[in-house]
């Protein structure tokens, strides 16, 4: 020990012991190559809807509107499908956030969570886990809606809008 050195208590020794135990485990990622596979993975899945889209209009003679939904349905059947049989967890695990942010993502969470409860039974089971991602984004969507329509019904009022 240096003169300048201080001798280290027990608590700063373990507090030391820890960083690097957190420093070796932690894994080390490239932040371009996640960036770059997200973006790839999230173009992907935008590609498939615009054919979707772009058939549904053209080839089927849909309007925007009921071709729109029928491509929102279609990608959350897809995604649903690969989640029951396991295939789009692997997507998600190499495209990051390119996987769980469009509507397929959403999907896959409340699909993962039914599949995961299913051995509980019906009710106990899927019923009360199915909600446990959807439940939150239903009521603060819900909320957010009521809310915007205040502020607009109160800038009606005034009217601002």
């Amino acid at each position: 020990m240096t003169p300048n050195q201080k001798p280290q208590t027990i608590q700063e020794k373990k507090e030391e012991a820890y960083r690097q135990h957190v420093e070796q485990s932690t894994p080390k990622y490239s932040l371009p190559l996640r960036m770059c596979k997200a973006f790839l993975i999230g173009g992907l899945i935008c590609l498939i809807g615009q054919i979707i889209l772009n058939y549904a209009t053209n080839s089927m003679g849909l309007d925007k509107d009921t071709a729109g939904s029928w491509c929102s349905m279609l990608l959350v059947l897809v995604s649903v499908i690969l989640t029951g049989i396991n295939l789009y967890p692997k997507l998600v695990e190499w495209g990051g956030a390119g996987a769980l942010v469009p509507i397929t993502g959403f999907a896959n969470s409340i699909a993962s969570a039914a599949i995961e409860y299913q051995k509980e039974g019906q009710v106990f089971g899927i019923g009360c886990k199915i909600f446990t991602i959807a439940g939150p984004v239903i009521l603060y969507g819900i909320f957010t809606s009521w809310c915007l329509g205040l502020l607009y019904w109160i800038g009606h009022i005034l009217g601002i809008v």
